[in-house]
């Protein structure tokens, strides 16, 4: 076949391909007259509904708690003050809930802290004991704002407020697990307090809840659970998370809270669990750059 014979062959076949391509684009094409079809619009929405419900679902809440050091618990290397004396008072909470004493009590891993009157720093060593116990290579901690009349938990580590303990307990949120949020910490999980509701010490009273703790107890071998709870004094709510609770932490403040409110508050509590005490605020020798600092006391009957 000549050079010719060869060009004309490949002519043709381009204009085979254009007539081809031409004759798609013509049916592909809707009359001028003819009616355009949309698309569903409705099942497309559905579609992205449902990919959306799905990523929500996969996507896990995580608290970022940006934590100052001067103030809170610090997982650096920098031997703290702070540091060290929340090491302490671990260790008898650990000891009581993982030791020979635990055989002894109901739920020693559930712990409650609270204080006799509002404002002498409850919240404040909540967090921080949760903190410690949160840097154990072996121990997991779960923090449950439980103080619904007045919650904190959220606002001192500088978090929105989602949905919480309330919101399961009145039947708004299904499963307990979509009010466990994660942080930043690996080993610290917070369920926060939620909305406040007249019925809150019903709640509390509630099977619901007692079988919430049961599970909180059981679930995880390795965890230990803290409260933060109402002041003990005038507050049903607290004598209630009282009774499911294996130990017993209150914080008092030096210098302010009185004797006779101590003992009004420990007459409260279960006389079967384990009971120790914060003395928050403690004044320091002149030589100590710290004005303040925190004390554990067990009680003489929980070492027996």
């Amino acid at each position: 076949m000549s050079t010719i014979e060869k060009a004309l062959q490949r002519k043709k076949a381009e204009e085979a391909r254009l007539a081809e391509l031409a004759r798609e684009k013509e049916q592909s094409t809707p009359p001028p007259d003819s009616p355009v079809t949309q698309p569903d619009t409705t099942e497309q929405s559905a579609a992205s509904q449902a990919s959306q419900k799905v990523s929500q679902d996969d996507d896990k809440v995580i608290f970022e708690l940006a934590l100052d050091e001067n103030n809170f618990v610090s997982a650096t290397s920098a031997r703290t003050k702070i540091n060290e004396e929340f090491r302490t008072i671990k260790r008898k909470v650990l000891n009581n809930a993982f030791g020979p004493l635990a055989k002894t009590l109901t739920n020693p891993n559930i712990l409650m802290v609270t204080s006799c009157n509002p404002h002498e720093g409850k919240t404040y060593n909540a967090i921080n004991l949760a903190l410690s116990i949160a840097l154990e290579q072996d121990k997991t901690v779960l923090l449950v704002d439980a103080d619904v009349l007045r919650p904190n938990v959220m606002r001192t580590l500088k978090q929105k407020t989602p949905n919480g303990l309330m919101e399961y307990l009145l039947g708004e949120v299904e499963d307990v697990a979509d009010v466990i949020y994660h942080t930043n910490i690996e080993t610290l999980r917070i369920i926060p307090a939620g909305k406040s509701h007249h019925l809150s010490t019903e709640l509390l009273a509630s099977e619901k809840m007692q079988e919430t703790v049961q599970e909180f107890a059981t679930r995880y071998p390795d965890r230990v659970v803290i409260f933060d709870t109402p002041p003990m004094l005038g507050v049903n709510e607290t004598a209630i998370l009282a009774n499911l609770a294996g130990q017993a932490v209150i914080v008092v403040e030096e210098g302010r809270t009185k004797l006779t409110d101590i003992q009004s508050a420990v007459e409260a509590l279960n006389p079967d669990m384990a009971k120790g005490f914060i003395v928050n605020k403690a004044q320091r020798s002149k030589r100590d750059d710290y004005g303040y600092g925190y004390y554990y006391h067990q009680r003489q009957e929980a070492d027996e």
